[in-house]
């Protein structure tokens, strides 16, 4: 499927804002994962490394260590999600701190690949302390994801980057970000998902002090929320209702890790507990 313009994703995304619908993007680690999801009605799908690690029984975070080449795993796994998606738009989660990359031309192949935008993960956001502080010491840090929305903002992509905090938030609105998506950390729940996580409320004064941030710097600007808590449609449905300014909700292990763990467990419980007795008079 060819890229869809980006002023056409935007005008359906706003289109669903006004009518008081949630936007519902999510994370494709597989084509089935793709096809099940836009069967669905999903309104955007994301291609990210960790969904290799995700759908292969390892947790997202691996997506932020040394075992592939981020950038280059997007484009494998491309292949096979890219065909078989028939009319929703499919972003690209890029690596925007490699430094072994010439970045105008990666983005204009991934937009030739059929990409509509991209989202900035494997992400420097996600760590903190002394090894985020080292990061940015020595020139990988955050503000390398920035410049990479800035960049594909340019070759008219959409862009739905991660955000952490509100000085995050208005970095990437004024770097062009059509979707701001505030990260509330790791998704918990399921067989390998994070135990720790902070309180759905806590996650909508946070992402209502991303909103503002981002709406300082222009007003149109789309917020949707992620992870940590958020996990399944009731807890999206929970920070929608309570949050100031939230359009919609990005899932990654909700969308495709989480339903399949139960759905296969599931399955395989009613398989198990078949009754075999024989029934007389048959």
């Amino acid at each position: 499927m060819p890229a869809i313009a980006r002023a056409t994703i935007l005008k359906y995304l706003n289109a669903l804002i006004d009518a008081g619908r949630p936007i519902v993007g999510g994370g494709a680690g597989t084509g089935l994962s793709a096809k099940s999801e836009e069967a669905g009605g999903i309104d955007l799908i994301v291609i990210y490394n960790s969904g290799r690690y995700r759908m292969a029984g390892r947790g997202s975070s691996a997506g932020l260590l040394a075992y592939g080449n981020a950038n280059e795993i997007v484009k494998e796994m491309a292949v096979e999600v890219l065909p078989v998606v028939k009319h929703t738009p499919v972003l690209a989660g890029v690596n925007g701190t490699d430094p072994f990359i010439l970045m105008p031309q990666f983005l204009g192949e991934l937009k030739a690949m059929g990409f509509s935008g991209v989202q900035n993960f494997p992400t420097i956001g996600l760590f903190d302390g002394t090894m985020r502080q080292s990061f940015e010491e020595t020139g990988m840090g955050y503000g390398l994801e920035v410049d990479m929305i800035a960049e594909a903002h340019a070759l008219d992509l959409l862009t739905t980057p991660y955000v952490f905090n509100p000085e995050e938030a208005v970095a990437m609105t004024k770097a062009g970000a059509d979707v701001v998506v505030a990260h509330m950390g790791v998704t918990t729940g399921g067989t390998i998902g994070a135990t720790s996580a902070k309180s759905l409320a806590d996650c909508v004064a946070e992402i209502d002090a991303i909103s503002v941030a981002a709406r300082s710097v222009r007003d149109d600007v789309i917020v949707i929320c992620h992870g940590g808590p958020i996990a399944m449609p009731e807890d999206a449905a929970f920070v929608l209702q309570h949050c100031d300014r939230c359009h919609g909700f990005y899932g990654a292990s909700s969308a495709e890790r989480l339903p399949t763990e139960i759905a296969i467990r599931d399955q395989i419980g009613r398989f198990k507990d078949m009754d075999m007795t024989v029934k007389k008079g048959e």
